[in-house]
């Protein structure tokens, strides 16, 4: 497939967002930059620090391609995802991507994962922090102990083939997306990411990761929690049990 072709297929890349008024304009920016015409939607959880201000203002700058979903309080990741793939299968996207908005997903990367849907045949292709070793910049040791044994534990529970099971930098196919029934996915949090990949797995989807690198944040404040690691590694235990249609 050639760049004519990609420029063709609608390309979402959906971006959850609490307080990243540092890093908002920036990534966006970082975007809108790259080749393949790639459209932008911001779900923004009533950031107090004006995040959603900041998009707004773009938007006049970018009007047909910067997307914006304002909620009220602070929801999940979860349910921000799920309203962003509603949104973008009633806009009739082909490729759906999830990134974070503090650059430890590098935007550039962004066409390697298409790649691997458009030309390597995925359905879902995941940027992979361990398929190739561990790809980490700037996190403490103990957060890297703890994310890497959280995927091999997940890994071991649900027999599935993927090194990074909670990447949250993720291109979909839209028919994946259409296959599962965002109604019934469960975790709210980081677990999100874990049932998301299952039950694409379950449902028979190709999975590919690409190794990518992951740098901590510079600016901003993580969203990560004690609670967001009780959720996943309970919930992984029901999926195990849970039937798939």
């Amino acid at each position: 497939m050639n760049l004519g072709d990609l420029i063709m297929e609608k390309k979402i890349v959906i971006i959850p967002t609490y307080n990243e008024k540092e890093n908002i304009a920036k990534i966006i920016r970082a975007v809108f930059s790259l080749e393949g015409d790639y459209h932008i939607l911001v779900i923004d959880d009533g950031s107090p620090d004006g995040t959603g201000a900041i998009v707004k203002d773009l938007q006049k700058e970018f009007p047909e391609r910067l997307f914006l979903i304002e909620r009220s309080g602070k929801l999940g990741l979860g349910t921000a995802y799920i309203t962003g793939f509603k949104w973008s299968l009633d806009k009739g996207y082909d490729f759906v991507f999830e990134m974070d908005a503090d650059f430890s997903h590098n935007p550039a990367d962004l066409p390697r994962l298409l790649e691997a849907c458009t030309k390597g045949g995925a359905d879902l292709a995941i940027g992979s922090r361990y398929c190739n070793g561990v790809s980490v910049v700037n996190w403490p040791i103990g957060r890297i102990v703890m994310s890497y044994y959280a995927s091999v534990y997940t890994r071991t529970m649900l027999g599935m083939k993927v090194y990074d099971t909670t990447a949250g930098f993720k291109c979909y196919r839209r028919k994946v997306l259409e296959r599962i029934d965002l109604d019934d996915v469960r975790m709210k949090g980081y677990g999100f990411q874990i049932e998301m990949k299952y039950t694409a797995y379950k449902l028979g989807f190709k999975i590919t990761e690409v190794p990518v690198i992951f740098i901590n944040r510079k600016e901003g404040t993580s969203k990560m929690s004690s609670g967001i690691f009780g959720e996943a590694f309970w919930g992984v235990i029901k999926m195990r049990f849970r039937k798939f249609n």
